[in-house]
């Protein structure tokens, strides 16, 4: 559903007003963010007449150059942000943050922008500008990120918990979960190194660089975090392959022991099934027992033999 929210501070508060018509006749410095909410043309185009800002087109913000992922002029910054959903895809969101106040778009309702929402309700005084709030929802968005990496995790542990129990599944969900931690992985490093042109940012207050060096610090981590998960579960990988070959194995072994145990029978048949005169045996009433007889020595010899071997 579109939605626009003005957030604006007054007596000491953090507000929230849903209409343009507001923002038209409220003092423009009593502004700290604006939210926009899959809102339509129309209403973009007269915010950027009254805050003298440009909103990218949605093609423009999905970019993927960091030439076009981070803009930064002389009174203005412009950050397109790619903000993964529960289902792993992902929903750009574009930054704009000029004469201290953001403006956020995107699509996509977000969580993060919902707890970022209930931080600066709670500490008002904390958020006296834009950049502040901006940097809250990279922070929220991050701990988001974190929680994401916790969840694969706890999934590569029931899967190695499972792993003796190996059927085809088990080599999909391993897939999936590359597939995801990938995403994951990739999503963070864009955010590292968003982070690092802001922190180089001659716009930044000062005040916000050490939060925001422990934001990247934060970063830093999830981003071994990603690629040790990766690792095990390329480690998981190898050892269901292992497991399958040990399998196919064992299966192997038993198909050669029963056909070789059954080839001295077979042998024992196959001679006095000839049908040549003078036979031995071929005339006598217990020759058909002398037959049985052999084969099962043979094959009782053959199992001896194996069970010494220990191959049984």
């Amino acid at each position: 559903m579109a939605e626009i929210k003005l957030f604006f501070h007054e007596n000491g508060r953090i507000k929230v007003s849903r209409s343009l018509e507001f923002l038209k006749s409220t003092p423009i410095g009593n502004f700290l963010w604006i939210d926009l909410h899959d809102v339509d043309e129309e209403v973009e185009n007269q915010l950027e007449d009254f805050l003298k800002i440009y909103i990218q087109e949605e093609e423009e913000m999905e970019e993927i150059e960091m030439s076009s992922r981070y803009i930064e002029t002389s009174d203005s910054l412009v950050i397109n942000a790619n903000f993964m959903l529960t289902n792993y895809e992902l929903e750009t969101v574009s930054f704009i943050l000029k004469n201290d106040i953001l403006v956020t778009v995107h699509n996509e309702d977000l969580p993060t922008f919902m707890e970022t929402q209930k931080r600066i309700a709670t500490n008002p005084r904390n958020y006296p500008s834009g950049y502040h709030v901006m940097v809250a929802v990279l922070e929220t968005r991050v701990e988001r990120d974190a929680d994401l990496i916790e969840d694969v995790i706890d999934k590569i542990t029931k899967l190695s918990d499972s792993i003796r129990d190996a059927d085809e599944d088990v080599l999909m969900d391993i897939t999936k979960l590359q597939e995801q931690i990938m995403v994951i992985r990739q999503n963070i490093i864009e955010k590292q190194r968003l982070l690092s042109n802001l922190l180089r940012s001659e716009l930044l207050p000062k005040e916000l660089t050490t939060k925001l060096t422990i934001v990247l610090k934060d970063v830093n981590s999830l981003v071994e975090h990603a690629k040790f998960s990766f690792e095990r579960l390329d480690y998981l990988q190898d050892t269901f392959l292992g497991l399958v070959n040990i399998e196919q194995n064992k299966i192997i072994k038993i198909f050669t022991i029963v056909s070789v145990i059954f080839m001295p029978p077979t042998l024992v048949a196959s001679i006095f099934g000839q049908n040549f005169p003078n036979m031995p045996f071929i005339n006598q009433a217990w020759g058909f027992w002398i037959s049985l007889l052999l084969m099962i020595l043979f094959s009782g010899f053959i199992l001896i033999i194996f069970k010494r071997k220990k191959w049984l």
